[in-house]
C-alpha cells in the first residue's frame, strides 16, 4: 500500500532532485581544482545542468519557472481580481489603503491616489482623516494632493478638519506645519484654529504647551481680544483644568473687558467640582467688577451647591430668584432637578419639573435623561416608559447614544417587553437604533425563547445598514436551540462558518449536545468536521495577525 502512494511523476522527479544534490556535492568538493583548471568550461557545464532539470522539472509541473505568479494570474486577471475585490470597498478605504504601500516621493502617492478613481468630496475627506490611523505624513500628503481636486473646497474648513485629525494623534510637528502651509496660501487662522490647538494639547495633557501657544498668538497670526480669551477660558475649563483657567484669568482680566460669558465659564468650571469656596469669590468678584450675573450663572451657582451636598442652600438661591421675578429659566429648573434626583428626591425633582412646565419653560433632552436613567436603575419601568412618552411627544429626540443607554438597563433584567417597547417607541419617532442597542435585544430575545421577535429584530438591523457579526449569529443560534430548531441552527452555523466567523466553544458544544440527544449523529459529525477545519483556519488566522500578516 505504500508503494502505491508514489506515482512515476513523483520518482522522477524525487530522483532528479537526488542526483542534483549529489552532483553538486561532488562540484563542491572539487570546485577548486575545476576553477584552476578551466573554469570557461565549469560554469558552461553548470549552466547546463541547471538548464537540463529545469526543462524536466517543466514537464512534471506545467508551471513557468520564470514568472509563476504571472502563469497563475496573468496581468488582465490580476486588474480583474483587483477592481473586483475594490468594488466592495467604501470610497474612504480605497483613498486610505493607498498608503499601505511605500512609495518613492509625493508624485508616486499622488499618482496612486488619482488612479484609485474616486470622486472626493468634503464627506469622504474627512472619513479618510479620522477614522484608520494614517501617519502624520501620509495625512499631510493626502491633504496636498486634496486640495488639487477641482471639486474639493480649498477653504479654512478644510484647514481645520486636517487640524483636528492630526491633533488628535498628536502630531503636532505636522499641525504647525500645517499652519505655515496656511498662512501661506494667505488664510489667517481665527477662533476656531486656536481652539483646535489648544484643545489638542489639553487633550495630550500638555496644558504648559497649550497655554505658551496663546501667549503667542502674534506669531501664528492671531490677535489677543476677547473673543480669543473666551476660547483659551473655554478649552481649559471644559478639560476639567479650571485651576490653570482661573491664573490665565487673573493674569489677562486686566488687558480685556471681562464680560458675563467669561466670569460663567470659570463658575461653571468649580461647580462641576461643588467647589463652594471659589465660585463665591469668583461671584463675588463678579459683581464687584459690575458685571451682572444671568440665568446661566445661577444655574451653575444652584448646581454647584448641590454637588457639594448644600441642596438648602440652593433652595435659598431658588426661592430668591423667584421673588425676584427675574433669573429663572430652563437652566435654573434643571439645575434643581439634578441636585433632587442626586439626593434621591424624586418627588421633589417631579415638583420642579410640573413647575417648569406651568411657567412655560421647555425641558431639553438633559432633563428627561435625568428621569428616565434614574427611574431605569430603581426598575420603575412604566414611570421611564411614561416620561419616554412624554418626551417624544413634545418633539425631543434622543441620541443614538442615549438611546443604547436607555435599552441597557432594560436588557439586564426582566422579559425583553419593555425593551421592545422603547426601541418600537423610538424606531417610530425617527431615532437611530445603534449596533449595541441591537445586540442587546437579540441577546435578551435569545436567552427568553422570542424567535418570532428574534428573527423581526434580525431583519431589521440589517435593513438599518449593519452587518452581522460572530456574536449575531451566536444569539440566532442559541435563540433557536432554545426554541428546539436544531436543523436551522445548523444551517445559520454553517453560514457563519462561511463567512469567516468562528463561534465559541460555549455555542458550539451547545449544539452539539442537543443534535445528539435528538439522536442527529450523522448531522452532529459532520458539523463537528466544518468547525474543526474552522478552528484550524482560526488558529492560523491568529498565527498570522500576532506575526503581522494581515491576509
Amino acid at each position: 500500500m505504500f508503494l502505491k502512494g508514489f506515482s512515476a511523476k513523483s520518482f522522477t522527479y524525487r530522483s532528479l532532485l537526488m542526483n542534483y544534490r549529489r552532483s553538486s556535492i561532488l562540484e563542491l568538493a572539487f570546485s577548486t581544482l575545476e576553477i584552476d583548471l578551466n573554469p570557461t568550461y565549469k560554469n558552461h557545464s553548470n549552466g547546463g545542468d541547471e538548464s537540463r532539470i529545469l526543462s524536466q522539472l517543466s514537464d512534471i509541473f506545467p508551471t513557468s519557472i520564470s514568472n509563476p505568479v504571472a502563469a497563475v494570474n496573468p496581468p488582465s486577471k490580476q486588474l480583474e481580481i483587483s477592481a473586483a475585490v475594490d468594488d466592495f470597498l467604501p470610497p474612504e478605504d480605497k483613498l486610505r489603503g493607498v498608503f499601505l504601500q511605500r512609495f518613492n516621493g509625493e508624485t508616486a502617492i499622488h499618482r496612486a491616489l488619482s488612479g484609485v478613481g474616486v470622486e472626493l468630496n468634503d464627506d469622504v475627506f474627512a472619513k479618510v482623516l479620522n477614522r484608520g490611523n494614517l501617519c502624520g505624513k501620509s495625512m499631510v500628503a493626502f491633504f496636498n494632493w486634496a486640495i488639487e481636486q477641482p471639486d474639493f473646497s480649498k477653504g479654512i474648513d478644510s484647514y481645520h478638519v486636517v487640524l483636528k485629525a492630526l491633533g488628535r494623534r498628536k502630531f503636532f510637528v505636522h499641525m504647525m506645519e500645517m499652519l505655515k502651509d496656511m498662512r501661506d496660501e494667505g488664510m489667517c487662522p481665527n477662533s476656531e484654529t486656536l481652539f483646535i490647538f489648544m484643545d489638542s494639547y489639553v487633550r495630550a495633557r500638555q496644558v504648559s504647551r497649550a497655554t505658551k501657544f496663546f501667549g503667542e498668538l502674534d506669531k501664528y497670526g492671531l490677535v489677543f481680544n476677547e473673543e480669543t480669551f473666551t476660547v483659551a477660558l473655554k478649552c481649559l475649563s471644559q478639560r476639567s483644568y479650571v485651576a490653570t483657567a482661573c491664573l490665565l484669568f487673573n493674569k489677562m482680566r486686566d488687558k480685556v473687558q471681562c464680560d458675563c460669558a467669561m466670569y460663567n465659564i470659570i463658575i461653571g468650571g468649580w461647580s462641576k467640582f461643588g467647589a463652594v469656596t471659589e465660585i463665591e469669590k469668583y461671584l463675588k468678584v463678579m459683581v464687584d467688577e459690575g458685571v451682572e450675573p444671568d440665568c446661566v450663572t445661577y444655574s451653575y451657582v444652584i448646581e454647584g451647591f448641590g454637588r457639594a451636598g448644600k441642596i438648602g442652600d440652593a433652595v435659598k438661591i431658588f426661592k430668591y430668584l423667584e421673588e425676584k421675578g427675574s433669573g429663572l429659566s430652563g437652566g435654573v429648573y434643571n439645575a434643581m432637578i439634578f441636585n433632587c434626583i442626586a439626593s434621591g428626591d424624586i418627588n421633589g425633582a417631579l415638583k420642579y419639573y410640573e413647575e417648569m412646565l406651568s411657567n412655560c419653560f421647555e425641558p431639553n433632552i438633559d432633563t428627561y435623561t435625568r428621569f428616565i436613567v434614574y427611574f431605569l436603575k430603581s426598575r420603575r419601568v412604566s414611570d421611564a416608559i411614561g416620561m419616554l412618552d412624554e418626551m417624544l411627544g413634545r418633539g425631543v429626540i434622543p441620541s443614538t447614544g442615549i438611546l443604547t443607554d436607555f435599552i441597557e438597563p432594560l436588557c439586564s433584567y426582566g422579559p425583553p417587553y419593555a425593551a421592545l417597547m422603547v426601541y418600537k417607541k423610538a424606531r417610530k419617532a425617527g431615532c437611530r437604533i445603534s449596533f449595541t442597542a441591537y445586540k442587546l435585544l437579540l441577546s435578551r430575545l435569545s436567552r427568553f425563547g422570542k424567535f418570532g421577535m428574534l428573527l423581526n429584530i434580525w431583519g431589521e438591523m440589517q435593513e438599518s445598514g449593519y452587518s452581522n457579526d460572530m456574536q449575531v449569529y451566536e444569539y440566532i443560534i442559541n435563540g433557536l436551540c432554545n426554541t428546539g430548531k436544531l436543523e436551522t441552527a445548523v444551517k445559520v452555523m454553517e453560514e457563519c462558518i462561511r463567512k469567516g466567523f468562528y463561534p465559541g466553544k460555549i455555542i458550539c458544544s451547545k449544539l452539539n449536545n442537543m443534535l445528539m440527544d435528538s439522536n442527529k449523529v450523522e448531522v452532529a459529525y459532520k458539523l463537528f468536521l466544518k468547525l474543526r477545519k474552522a478552528r484550524v483556519n482560526e488558529n492560523a488566522q491568529r498565527y498570522w495577525r500576532a506575526k503581522g500578516w494581515h491576509f
